[in-house]
């Protein structure tokens, strides 16, 4: 059993309850006391480390307390507390509960003691080179020729039909709200607004605008894809989200005059091939989406109800975009200038012998053989893999390609810069690989923004001394059919 550091009891302290003895907390350290909220896990983190809580925007490490005395952390019940301490990098400390604040001869804890002694020394003195870290890849970054040369798109399904908008015609892709608020006097195609980024949005059907019919569809896959409309976003309400594209020149043909003639007063720009042409893509433009009648009427309807809801990208706030992908009931973010694409995860993967467990194997994208790591084995995710729901995040660094195998990528995450934090040191784990965390304001999420360069640079790290190992002393996978 770990140690405990204990003080001589002076002064005041806050009386707490962990594994079945009573302790105290210097009472100046405390800066307050919280109920319980939920946490977000980092993965290979310190048992200690339960994960990082919002706490009114920021990202807050909790920590077991009894796990950093090396006892068993109890199952949280109506008296669990979290008591956040005071220091440059504030820390909760989860509690059975807590008793009283006063004086007396019970044994006083030293927190930072036993913090340093689980997390390195400096785990309290401020965020230093890591916090001063960004993302590799950001706005600036030069991306491949080959990648330039591509169309990159946001892919989304419409009553089982598969649509595209251009990637930088996309604002953000985000959750259907539980509630959204009618706007009176409107057509058919508009179906309320919803709050985003400081104002309000407003919805539209594209099922509506295409004239097809609407499809009952599981609302927590309903998207919104916020498209720019000149200089006002509009939020595309979509049975749900399939993938990042890129697609050449060659493989995105006109569109038949047949097809434009349809019921509703969208248009279809261009047709994407895929998968030698078993996999067709309709290509959208959002200046295409209305005619001219109804654009000039459903943002005097928006703006007269609510102001309407302008592109903040367009001004001088910096902002980042993440691809956003989830691993059982946790999401992280990858900056989306370092995302080639997100692709359908293939029903089989060719198997790479001697490859270490996390390395599922290899798929063909396009005539480009890509090795799939499974990130549920990477980020130690609990829970089975949904089946058939599987996407695969391929991405390119400094020439190191890969795919990262993943539950679902779940919205495209706008964040201004400013509001972009250091992630708190304390969570530090495999050189860090989560620089930063982005709070969603409308539901409280933290998600751990990821540094893709170190990702793909421990992947394949690991995947040498694997095969190293293997090669030294071990039998080998059987070689693949």
């Amino acid at each position: 059993m770990t140690p405990v550091a204990w003080t001589a009891a002076e002064g005041r302290s806050l009386t707490v309850t962990v594994a079945g003895e009573v302790l105290a907390l210097p009472a100046g350290m405390v800066r307050e006391v919280l109920r319980p909220r939920p946490v977000t896990r980092v993965p290979h983190a310190p048992a200690a480390l339960l994960g990082l809580a919002n706490m009114r925007g920021a990202a807050l490490p909790v920590v077991s307390l009894a796990a950093l005395m090396g006892r068993e952390t109890a199952a949280p019940s109506g008296a669990t507390r979290v008591v956040v301490m005071e220091g440059e990098v504030p820390v909760g400390l989860l509690v059975d509960s807590v008793s009283a604040l006063g004086g007396g001869s019970v044994r006083t804890v030293d927190p930072d003691a036993l913090l340093a002694r689980a997390f390195g020394t400096s785990a309290r003195r401020g965020t230093g080179a890591r916090g001063r870290a960004s993302a590799i890849v950001g706005p600036g970054a030069v991306a491949p020729q080959a990648i330039l040369e591509e169309l990159a798109l946001i892919a989304f399904l419409l009553a089982g039909q598969e649509y595209a908008l251009p990637l930088d015609k996309v604002a953000a892709v985000m959750r259907l709200p539980a509630e959204v608020a009618a706007v009176p006097r409107t057509g058919q195609a508009m179906l309320g607004v919803t709050a985003y980024r400081g104002g309000l949005l407003p919805l539209v059907s594209p099922h509506a605008l295409l004239g097809i019919s609407v499809a009952e569809a599981a609302r927590a896959r309903a998207r919104i894809v916020v498209a720019r409309l000149g200089p006002a976003l509009v939020g595309l309400v979509v049975d749900c989200m399939t993938a990042i594209l890129r697609l050449p020149e060659a493989a995105i043909d006109p569109v038949p005059p047949v097809l434009t003639r349809g019921a509703g007063e969208a248009r279809v720009e261009a047709i994407g091939r895929l998968e030698g042409g078993r996999r067709l893509v309709s290509i959208l433009a959002p200046a295409r989406l209305f005619n001219d009648e109804t654009a000039l009427q459903l943002l005097a309807d928006a703006g007269r109800e609510t102001g309407a809801m302008t592109d903040a990208e367009g001004g001088s706030e910096a902002v980042e975009r993440f691809v956003v992908f989830r691993l059982g009931d946790e999401h992280y973010g990858l900056p989306i200038t370092a995302v080639d694409e997100v692709a359908r995860r293939p029903e089989s993967l060719t198997r790479v012998p001697r490859a270490p467990a996390f390395v599922d194997g290899v798929m063909n994208l396009r005539g480009a053989v890509i090795p799939v790591i499974d990130q549920r084995r990477r980020f130690a995710a609990g829970g089975a893999a949904e089946e058939g729901h599987g996407r695969v995040v391929v991405l390119t660094i400094e020439g190191l390609r890969a795919g990262l195998a993943v539950d679902a990528v779940t919205e495209i995450l706008s964040v201004p810069t400013t509001e972009l934090t250091p992630a708190p040191t304390l969570a530090a784990c495999e050189a860090a690989m989560f620089d930063r965390v982005a709070t969603v304001e409308r539901d409280g999420r933290i998600i751990l923004l990821i540094n893709p360069k170190i990702l793909l640079d421990a992947a394949e790290r690991d995947l040498l001394s694997a095969i190293a190992s293997d090669g030294a002393g071990g039998t080998g996978a059987d070689p693949a059919p």
